[in-house]
């Protein structure tokens, strides 16, 4: 078959297709005659056919153009949609990984949302819970502990309850804050001045909080306690050490009674064995320092009181703190003697040497000159009264010598008030060392210095003085500190032989005096005595002085006479 062109038409015809099934059945019903037509036939329908095509072509040419540009712009189109298509399906993993997550994120914000939810729900109980903290410390500033306390229990039952819960645990974590806020308080309360009652509630507060076993919840007691007993100690006024000591001794008496009572009552010591509550000694060793410690305090500052009646008013008191302790089983009365002996020896060493000093300094620069004789009675030495101590009025003649029994007087009255049985012995050899160096003085100064015939007769007087007045008087007075102590100084008088061989020799060679040079006295109306002397009349003034006690020493007795001066008229 030909086609539009004129071009034959080679190769079978399909006949399988539906569309030509009825031109096949029109052929079929065909003779031979037309279908040997039938090729003409269709060439002649073919050309015109194709005339008309080219016609339709001609009048139609700028559709085609049009149609060839679309088909043109629709290959590019779809090689396009080929390129993005293949670029979308490189791309379908990842969009499908994208939506996982997608879904996985929005999961997680509903879970988000859901936790959100609930919490505007319980708004109101979180805040509250997160303000425990703030509420627990409140409680604590304003004293309202058992409070304080419900609410740390509270959080530690939450805390184990939910120990996973962040919030939770940092709940807990700024409640154990507080609660160490609350320990120091507790402490700081026991540290101060409180009472029986006010200290069990304390230690319940501590026992609730379960920071300290027994035994660490009692030695915490006893450290607070003594740290209030240090600090009142610390407030005591040490430039007065008999203050100081008064101060001390009452504290002792008063607050360590309180605290022993207030250990035994709060911690009663368990009777069946256990040994989280057996104290174990505690309050011994306790109670045993702190006695340590007032002991140690007397004795160091026992040594600055310069005063016997001070002594033994402390003494009293220590006794007197030493039987109130003793209801609690703290009596230190034992303890207290050594540490006055002590303290009573080294007060009387000291008077007795600054007297043995003043009658160095005042023997040194005496002048040697006549005195005049004691105008007014008094009971002689040798006189048989022995109640009366009265300094002997002879004395008044040998500054020296005045000097020196004034300091031995001031020394026996300080000993008086507080005079141990025990120094007896000990005392009298201090008094008798004081009395020999005084004797060593003397024959000293009768070696180095070279008197006259009238100086020399003054200072033998003097040194007759010393040995037949001086020392049965201080041997008199103390007597009257303690019984059979005149015996003791008396006993010690056979080591001044010194003196006794000097005054012995200077009495044999001792010359009569002619009368004209003897001393003569005349009471004038003023009050005023007259001494002849070598022909030369001195009016002196005489010394008065009022009677003395007669019932112990006294060191101003012949203090009038330390400074007496001869006026020439």
């Amino acid at each position: 078959m030909d086609s539009g062109n004129g071009e034959e038409v080679s190769g079978p015809i399909p006949l399988a297709s539906i569309s030509q099934q009825p031109y096949v059945s029109e052929l079929l019903s065909f003779t031979l005659d037309r279908l040997h037509k039938e090729p003409e036939l269709l060439r002649v329908d073919a050309e015109r056919i194709q005339r008309q095509m080219q016609e339709v072509a001609v009048s139609n040419y700028r559709a085609f153009i049009s149609g060839a540009d679309a088909l043109r712009q629709v290959r590019e189109e779809v090689s396009a949609i080929d390129r993005h298509l293949e670029s979308l399906i490189a791309e379908v993993p990842n969009l499908t990984n994208g939506c996982t997550e997608f879904v996985e994120s929005a999961e997680r914000i509903l879970d988000k949302r859901k936790l959100n939810q609930i919490l505007l729900a319980n708004h109101s109980t979180l805040i509250d819970l997160l303000e425990i903290p703030q509420l627990m410390d409140t409680c604590i500033r304003n004293g309202n502990y058992d409070e304080a306390l419900d609410l740390e229990a509270f959080v530690s039952k939450l805390s184990t309850m939910h120990p996973k819960n962040p919030v939770i645990q940092g709940l807990a974590i700024d409640v154990r804050q507080t609660t160490q806020s609350l320990l120091s308080q507790l402490l700081q309360k026991l540290q101060s001045n409180i009472l029986l009652p006010e200290c069990l509630r304390i230690i319940g507060y501590l026992r609730r909080i379960g920071v300290y076993n027994e035994y660490e919840m009692r030695l915490q007691f006893l450290r607070c306690r003594e740290a209030w007993l240090t600090g009142i100690l610390d407030e005591l006024d040490q430039r007065n050490p008999y203050e100081y000591l008064k101060g001390i001794v009452t504290c002792y008496r008063a607050n360590l009674f309180d605290v022993v009572n207030q250990y035994r009552a709060i911690f009663a010591d368990d009777k069946s064995g256990s040994e989280e509550n057996y104290d174990g000694g505690l309050l011994f060793s306790w109670s045993m320092h702190q006695i340590s410690s007032h002991l140690g305090i007397l004795k160091q500052m026992l040594p600055k009181i310069t005063e016997g009646g001070s002594l033994s008013n402390i003494l009293e008191q220590c006794m007197f703190c030493a039987v109130g302790l003793g209801g609690v089983g703290l009596d230190f009365r034992g303890l207290l003697p050594s540490l006055f002996e002590e303290a009573v020896l080294n007060l009387f060493s000291k008077n007795i040497a600054a007297a043995v000093e003043n009658f160095q300094v005042v023997l040194d620069s005496h002048r040697w000159v006549p005195l005049p004789a004691v105008g007014f009675s008094a009971i002689g030495f040798g006189e048989d009264s022995r109640e009366d101590v009265t300094p002997p009025p002879s004395l008044m003649e040998h500054p020296p010598l005045a000097v020196f029994v004034n300091g031995v007087s001031a020394a026996l009255n300080e000993l008086r008030p507080c005079a141990p049985i025990s120094l007896r012995h000990i005392l009298a050899q201090e008094l008798v060392m004081g009395l020999r160096v005084v004797h060593d003085s003397l024959l000293q100064y009768n070696e180095n210095r070279m008197l006259r015939q009238n100086e020399a007769t003054l200072f033998f007087s003097l040194c007759r003085s010393f040995m037949e007045v001086v020392v049965p008087h201080c041997a008199t007075c103390f007597g009257r500190c303690f019984s059979g102590g005149s015996a003791l100084i008396m006993d010690g008088k056979g080591s001044f032989d010194g003196l006794a061989r000097l005054l012995s020799v200077s009495i044999s060679r001792e010359i009569p005096k002619p009368r004209s040079n003897i001393e003569a006295t005349s009471k004038l109306e003023n009050g005023t005595s007259r001494i002849v002397e070598n022909g030369v009349i001195h009016d002196v003034e005489r010394k008065s002085k009022a009677a003395l006690t007669d019932q112990e020493p006294r060191s101003d007795a012949v203090s009038s006479c330390a400074d007496g001066k001869v006026e020439e008229s």
